[in-house]
């Protein structure tokens, strides 16, 4: 097996840790990936991992609870732990991500060369950053002009509660900007974002706006138009309107028929009666579709176990995943335990599977990459066979 996962709920670092990596050991360790609550020390993590695995590349961060195997921890203590040994070929580059102030403009700082121009192979980036110092949406949208075709997966660390105190662990221990890797080769890589939303209503085009506030969709203000929209639908969908509104972009514009998945969800932050306008968090020009969103536990399910199922192919057998669920969900939106673990074991499991509850995750839709909340954002590693030399 080239992948491997552990969690371990021991309060005390060394033996939590002896533990996840007797269980997660692999006869030679490319890649170890361990997210850990608070509680634990990193210091003593990275010494301890590098003696007892000695992983050729080490990731990982400080987060508010974990995700293991079949089940969720959404209260510390905890730690989970990933390993991975990766068929001959693949490449593997560590990176270190800060945001720097320039002359020019703000600048992201620690890119490798291969995420500075489009490249020739495939080429997929895992990220972990620090949602006080790292602007992840400011690096996404550079990396999609500078290098198109890169899918980023990842998620932001959680369980902060102000600047400095994340611990994202790298080729050092780091408590600001992010983490990272970048893979290149045949990794068998696969991966999928459930945002968990249903669209409502029919969509619109954007007739008036400016930066992130809409003035008219289809000629009429945002308020005329949820006004209608409300007093069309049921009153199960009028609860979960006023429970929580958000707005999907079509992603492709090119499609005739918009339904669940075409759309990049954003949350509403705003109505203004007076005027209409309607503030959401994303800019939105002139000609965009936009469709009204609902998100329940049902919807939640039904993607996420579509995208699965999407991913479910009788030659294809996966062997390992990293999972990003965001802290909004779990216990907060399921009435069931261990919802997104389970559901990923239960439809392309069983496999080696470790993640963390996310502050903010990261994912492609239509071929580019953002930084999303309430989602799953899943990346999935075909079995493949571990011969050879990496790099």
């Amino acid at each position: 097996m080239p992948f491997a996962a552990a969690v371990s709920e021991l309060r005390s670092t060394r033996s939590a840790l002896a533990a996840v990596c007797e269980q997660a050991h692999l006869a030679e360790v490319d890649l170890a990936v361990i997210f850990f609550t608070p509680e634990h020390d990193a210091e003593a993590l990275r010494e301890e991992m590098q003696t007892r695995l000695k992983p050729r590349h080490l990731l990982g961060c400080s987060v508010q609870g974990v995700v293991g195997g079949y089940s969720e921890y959404e209260r510390g203590p905890a730690l989970a732990l990933w390993t991975a040994r990766f068929a001959a070929g693949v490449r593997l580059t560590p990176f270190h991500l800060t945001l720097e102030r320039t002359a020019d403009g703000p600048s992201i700082f620690g890119r490798p060369d291969e995420l500075l121009e489009p490249s020739p192979e495939p080429l997929a980036a895992f990220v972990l950053g620090d949602p006080y110092s790292f602007p992840a949406d400011f690096f996404l949208d550079r990396l999609n002009e500078d290098a198109p075709g890169v899918s980023v997966f990842g998620g932001m660390a959680s369980g902060t509660r102000g600047p400095n105190q994340v611990r994202l662990l790298g080729e050092a221990i780091y408590n600001q900007g992010a983490v990272g890797l970048l893979l290149q080769g045949d990794t068998g890589l696969r991966s999928l974002v459930s945002q968990g939303c249903r669209p409502i209503g029919t969509p619109f085009v954007v007739t008036r706006a400016e930066e992130n506030v809409i003035f008219e969709l289809g000629g009429l203000s945002p308020f005329q138009r949820l006004t209608e929209l409300f007093q069309s639908l049921s009153a199960s969908e009028q609860e979960l309107m006023q429970r929580g509104l958000h707005v999907g972009r079509v992603v492709d514009e090119y499609r005739g028929d918009f339904k669940q998945g075409d759309f990049l969800i954003r949350n509403v932050m705003g109505l203004d009666r007076a005027s209409g306008a309607l503030v959401v968090g994303d800019r939105i020009r002139v000609g965009q579709t936009i469709q009204f969103q609902v998100r329940d536990a049902h919807s939640a399910d039904a993607e996420l176990r579509q995208l699965l199922q999407n991913c479910r192919t009788p030659e294809v057998r996966y062997g390992g995943a990293l999972l990003f669920t965001c802290n909004g969900r779990g216990s907060h939106l399921f009435e069931v335990p261990d919802h997104d673990a389970a559901t990923v074991q239960e439809l392309v499991g069983p496999l080696a599977l470790a993640g963390f509850f996310a502050a903010g995750e990261l994912g492609p839709i239509g071929g580019r990459n953002y930084i999303h909340g309430f989602t799953a954002s899943l990346a999935l590693f075909e079995e493949k066979a571990s011969h050879g030399t990496r790099a």
